[in-house]
């Protein structure tokens, strides 16, 4: 995985991350209340971190170590949520 949504994402929604992602690699559903990056689509190209209004976009190796759990969560979303 290169990058990780984490917790300021939940019940923002922005979006401004989905219109800069060139390989469509985040998604959601009307039932979860933030964004996920599919780890298999994501190419670390970078350019949804600097456009998240609530910095919720960390690279995996540099994201803060009480969002980690995130890590998981966004897996999951993708594994149960084809």
């Amino acid at each position: 995985m290169a990058f990780v949504i984490t917790k300021p994402c939940i019940g923002v929604k922005d979006a401004s991350c989905l219109e800069v992602s060139p390989v469509l690699c985040i998604a959601s559903n009307e039932n979860e209340e933030m964004y996920f990056i599919d780890p298999e689509a994501c190419i670390n190209c970078g350019y949804c971190e600097p456009v998240c209004p609530v910095t919720a976009i960390f690279d995996e190796y540099k994201m803060p170590s009480d969002q980690r759990e995130f890590l998981k969560i966004n897996r999951d979303f993708y594994l149960n949520n084809p």
